[in-house]
């Protein structure tokens, strides 16, 4: 299994000639690292909606191209979880809350876990992927969360 060490000591302020809607916030500091990192990775809101995911993110979750999820909420956008069981039926309400992003939001702490994502494409296996999520916050609130992931 790989090895992921995450460390967030302190949100540098923007730098000279950063556009001013990425000024306000703390996700539109990360939403353009995200973007760009060759890492799977994905930044949501506090209301769940996808801020940013990197391009690797998407492939490796089956969402399709980047630009096709900015904005929705991260279950409706085509993330499609799966349980571990051998019948591999969706994933249970009551354990959605649980996957690693969405729990950092509701816990304000570190979380990580493993997700089982259907292929996108009929007769492709499935993917298992471990995740490891951090809050993002902003003025002492939970304002998204932090995703990277590693294909299991």
């Amino acid at each position: 299994m790989a090895h992921v060490e995450l460390s967030l000591s302190e949100v540098f302020p923007p730098a000279a000639g950063t556009p001013p809607e990425h000024e306000s916030d703390a996700l539109g500091r990360w939403s353009s690292t995200v973007s760009h990192a060759d890492e799977p990775c994905l930044l949501i809101d506090a209301l769940t909606r996808v801020v940013a995911v990197s391009a690797a993110g998407c492939e490796l979750l089956c969402l399709g191209a980047p630009d096709d999820v900015i904005g929705l909420p991260l279950l409706d956008g085509g993330l499609r979880l799966l349980d571990f069981t051998a019948n591999r039926c969706e994933l249970a309400d009551q354990e959605v809350d649980k996957i690693p992003p969405l729990l950092a939001l509701s816990s304000g702490g570190l979380a990580r876990g493993l997700l089982r994502v259907q292929a996108a494409t009929a007769g492709a296996p499935d993917s298992t992927v471990d995740a490891i999520s951090t809050p993002v916050l902003a003025d002492g609130a939970v304002a998204g969360s932090l995703t990277f992931f590693s294909e299991v």
